[in-house]
């Protein structure tokens, strides 16, 4: 969740959440300003709006979208406002609509807004993405926006008047090469505004039953989708936090960085919110958690997860300082009982694949291995309590432990997370 959000879910952009999407037309009326992926306002004139359920709201603006019944399950209005003063009202994606659902979405208006939502959470890098993937996305926003490509078309210019509409604007500094700020960071060398270009070359049209090629865009919404799946934090909730610097300098001087915690069905990443890349990425069967309230100290979201410390094996905790903390532990406990109990996974024989050179669905691909990937974690710069547990008594490692351990945890035997015994070898605090 970004901001104060009265829902589990993608927020929207922070420019538009100062905005009421409340007004009154008359003493019975209200007009409902609810805001699209798309940057579209839809107006609503609602009676008895006190009254009114957010399911009978979210009907209306179905039935004015002319969207089909599984709108019901991918889509949820959100309210968003960083101050709580006038809350946003939002159509957004529902962070609990499974990623293998919509691979069976045909409806162009569905896949559309889903498409919108997802370029614009990685061209406002909240999706941390390498420049590889940068350039697919980006190609497939061209072959949307700009149509196929033609070669001898003046397309190169095209691509440089627009380029913050296709690439994260951090990528699109100008004066100091396109790809400048992944420079010094292990990421791949600049390519300039060429890797871009031949990304677009390679976008394949769909081909219909009959042999020709089809003007719906539908082909590529559910590419881009595909692609995005591949990112471990689609389709998440983000919230705001802060983490603990690790000591630097001969006065040991840490201090704390701001990060974005991305909760969703499958796991928690930790992000940096200035870096734009993962400092931490954990499954839920990797992990134990919980909060502190303000009651009991600094509101607090606690990650606990096995580490290494020296070649030692450790348990590892990080400390997540956010006002937000009550909200992302209740979300995780949400997500895991909510894994839980769903049915399981419907097989995929009557699913339509992807078009060609389209990418292939998560279950079919390898797992990404790039060193230096945005998405590989960082746990080097974060700062994390090691220990190790034998029955009731603590053993400290560097640096000394200043929590309990935690029992909350996923309940399955299917979790690989354990607590770490202790050896002769470790510092005892």
């Amino acid at each position: 969740m970004d901001g104060t959000e009265g829902n589990a879910g993608q927020p929207g952009p922070a420019e538009r959440s100062h905005r009421s999407s409340v007004s009154s037309v008359g003493a019975r009326v209200a007009d409902v300003l609810v805001y699209l992926a798309d940057d579209t306002v839809l107006p609503l004139a609602v009676e008895n709006l006190p009254s009114l359920s957010a399911h009978e709201l979210h009907r209306a603006v179905r039935e004015v979208l002319q969207l089909p019944d599984i709108a019901l399950d991918a889509f949820a209005l959100w309210l968003v406002s960083p101050l709580l003063d006038e809350p946003s009202l939002q159509f957004r994606r529902n962070v609990f609509f499974p990623k293998r659902r919509e691979l069976q979405i045909h409806d162009e208006e569905v896949l559309r807004l889903l498409y919108e939502e997802a370029k614009g959470n990685v061209l406002a890098a909240r999706y941390p993405c390498d420049v590889e993937d940068c350039e697919a996305l980006g190609a497939l926003v061209c072959r949307v926006q700009l149509g196929p490509y033609q070669p001898g078309q003046p397309t190169a210019c095209a691509l440089r008047e627009k380029l913050d509409s296709f690439l994260p604007a951090h990528l699109c500094k100008r004066g100091q090469g396109l790809f400048a700020a992944f420079r010094g960071r292990g990421a791949k060398a600049a390519t300039g505004e060429q890797g871009l270009l031949n990304a677009y070359c390679r976008v394949k049209e769909a081909v219909g039953a009959d042999g020709e090629r089809g003007a719906s865009l539908s082909p590529h919404y559910r590419a881009y989708l595909l692609k995005s799946h591949e990112l471990p934090f689609y389709g998440c909730a983000f919230f705001h936090g802060e983490v603990d610097k690790p000591a630097q300098g001969f006065l040991h001087r840490g201090g704390r960085k701001p990060v974005a915690v991305a909760i969703s069905l499958e796991g928690v990443h930790v992000i940096d919110s200035r870096e734009k890349h993962v400092l931490l990425g954990l499954r839920f069967q990797e992990l134990s958690w919980d909060h502190t309230s303000p009651e009991e100290e600094e509101s607090v979201l606690w990650l606990e997860f096995d580490g290494d410390n020296e070649g030692t094996p450790v348990n590892r905790l990080l400390k997540i300082y956010s006002k937000q903390a009550e909200l992302m532990s209740g979300l995780i406990e949400y997500c895991i009982e909510l894994n839980q109990t769903s049915e399981p996974a419907a097989p995929q024989e009557n699913v339509p694949g992807p078009a060609a050179g389209s990418p292939l669905p998560p279950a079919q691909r390898p797992p990404l291995r790039r060193q230096g990937s945005v998405m590989c974690s960082r746990l080097q710069h974060l700062s994390t309590i090691d220990y190790v547990e034998e029955g009731q008594q603590i053993k400290r490692v560097k640096p000394k432990r200043t929590a309990s351990f935690f029992s909350r945890q996923l309940s399955t035997g299917q979790g690989s997370y354990t607590a770490v015994q202790p050896t002769d070898s470790l510092e005892q605090g």
